[in-house]
């Protein structure tokens, strides 16, 4: 069957209608510290640990005013130190720059420590609604796998979906794929046989099933999470 980019993004829509954020927040500072955390780890994992930390440290004002010893213990399973020590660090360069708020700006997110281009991108989508696609390793491995881009690094991936994309269903994508790449098409064995996107699949196509696993070039191609 022919690529179609618009056949490719109704069938994961029809697969995923319900596809949101699995990481619980409720509000910019909340989700700025989850997607922090989530670099590497599992969204269930910050899950466990976010109830307790933002009952202790509410507010951006509360997490400047903390030390990285006391909230490292918090957060030890999410990863190492240095997330605590930019989280830390994040809020109090929050209160110092812009009166207690996270910044509603990718350029000014993306000043902070800690913050790359991918946890900018979701912070901007769900905490100010903002319309961007935010490549992870699922959105990466996936959307180069089955031909809506065809990148070797997370920027040009990012720029190639927007393209790719309506800008009204960026955000609604950027779950699809990552659900996609979290139940169907994983970095090893992917469930080709119980893949809906397969017929159009560049990759399944190109290798007659035996897909592989795209990897981001490292120059310029950082994936924070």
């Amino acid at each position: 069957m022919r690529f179609s980019k618009k056949a490719v993004l109704a069938e994961l829509e029809k697969m995923y209608p319900d596809a949101k954020p699995e990481l619980n927040f409720s509000n910019p500072y909340e989700t700025l510290v989850a997607v922090m955390l989530s670099a590497q780890c599992t969204d269930k994992q910050v899950n466990k640990v976010t109830p307790a930390l933002f009952e202790r440290y509410p507010t951006v004002a509360d997490m400047a005013a903390a030390s990285v010893e006391d909230v490292y213990p918090m957060v030890k399973s999410c990863g190492f130190k240095t997330k605590a020590t930019n989280i830390v660090q994040a809020c109090r360069l929050i209160m110092q720059n812009h009166g207690g708020e996270v910044p509603d700006d990718m350029k000014q997110l993306m000043a902070l420590p800690g913050v790359g281009q991918k946890t900018a991108n979701v912070v901007m989508a769900h905490a100010f609604n903002v319309p961007a696609i935010a490549v992870d390793t699922h959105v990466f491995r996936v959307s180069n796998r089955i031909g809506l881009a065809e990148a070797k690094n997370v920027e040009e991936t990012e720029r190639q979906l927007q393209k790719a994309i309506p800008k009204k269903d960026w955000v609604k994508a950027h779950h699809w794929l990552i659900f996609h790449g979290r139940r169907v098409c994983h970095a090893r064995n992917p469930q080709c046989a119980a893949c809906g996107i397969q017929p159009w699949c560049k990759a399944a196509k190109a290798e007659g099933g035996a897909v592989s696993t795209p990897k981001p070039q490292k120059k310029n191609a950082t994936l924070d999470v």
